[in-house]
């Protein structure tokens, strides 16, 4: 398995972030997860790992299933002091998340509110310009401090 890495820097705004390429399959879950763990670990928000690790295996399970993308970017970042997001970004504008509403037999349908559940906010953005979008970032965001 190939994966590129970046290191954690500082964005524009001062805030470190992490990022990595992944095949865009339901196994690279449990790498997603070691991901968020490790760069959590780096940063001293130990007590976030479960949810964060959780809210990754959703994303990275709803890429691989609503996506044809060979490659997703698993993102880790600080947006600020108080805020951790992570973040899945494919190259499939046209896929929008959406929250749905599974009936008690159905075997999936249940990522997203997981992640409503969990997370403090959660949303995705697109990528490129608003006439061409080459892409999107379906994220999570977790409170460091005081959180839920």
């Amino acid at each position: 398995m190939t994966s590129s890495r970046t290191h954690v820097e500082p964005l524009s705004g001062g805030r470190p972030v992490y990022s990595q390429t992944f095949p865009c399959e339901p196994s690279t879950a449990e790498l997603g997860r070691a991901l968020v763990r490790d760069v959590l670990g780096v940063w001293h928000l130990d007590g976030l790992a479960d949810r964060a690790a959780l809210i990754i295996t959703e994303l990275i399970a709803n890429a691989s299933r609503h996506t044809p993308c060979p490659e997703i970017r698993l993102t880790v970042g600080r947006p600020s002091a108080t805020r951790l997001r992570v973040g899945v970004v494919d190259r499939e504008p046209s896929r929008l998340p959406s929250l749905s509403q599974a009936t008690y037999e159905d075997e999936s349908g249940r990522g997203l509110l997981l992640v409503d559940a969990v997370a403090d906010w959660w949303g995705y953005d697109l990528h490129g310009s608003d006439r061409r979008p080459w892409g999107k970032e379906v994220w999570a965001e977790l409170r460091t401090e005081g959180g839920k």
